[in-house]
């Protein structure tokens, strides 16, 4: 019952913060894909984006930003939940462990829909192109499986706190 309170905004923050990681680490600093980097060889018929055209790039970028305009707003979605669930909650407060716990589980939640989606279903951009870029995907998703999992774990770890009862112990 206590973890139900923090559950949905943990996990959109780790929605929103786990695609800023995948915008900001794999689209622009390692630059492996962007949004549109494999269409042309897509499942859907999208017309080729190359990253090495400057055309190609400015669409990408667009579309890296659309993407990132999403992650940004699950974030400030996610923190207006959390902000609400503490206002409301009359003296309980969460332990750190569960609402990061939910946060890893949000996180993992986002590579296996944006890598089940993105990747396989759709194939508009795979983690890393080239001969071992189905490794690379399913690396991606095995990290998702991986984080929910350990997201699970820890959130089961955190509780409660009232601070309006006396008796409480402290963890």
């Amino acid at each position: 019952m206590a973890a139900r309170g923090i559950r949905l905004p943990g996990t959109v923050l780790g929605v929103g913060l786990g695609g800023f990681v995948d915008g900001i680490l794999l689209h622009q600093i390692l630059q492996w894909h962007h949004m549109l980097s494999s269409t042309g060889t897509d499942r859907i018929g999208v017309r080729p984006y190359p990253v090495d055209t400057v055309p190609g790039l400015r669409m990408n970028t667009v579309w890296d930003g659309l993407f990132h305009t999403v992650t940004w707003l699950a974030v400030l979605i996610g923190l207006g939940l959390l902000y609400s669930r503490v206002t409301g909650s009359r003296g309980r407060v969460w332990r750190s462990r569960t609402l990061w716990g939910w946060i890893l589980f949000g996180w993992g939640a986002f590579n296996l829909v944006e890598g089940l989606i993105d990747h396989h279903l759709l194939g508009i951009h795979h983690v890393r192109t080239g001969p071992h870029q189905l490794w690379w995907d399913l690396g991606f998703l095995l990290l998702g499986v991986l984080l929910m999992l350990a997201g699970w774990a820890l959130q089961r770890t955190g509780g409660v706190l009232d601070l309006c009862r006396d008796d409480e112990p402290a963890r």
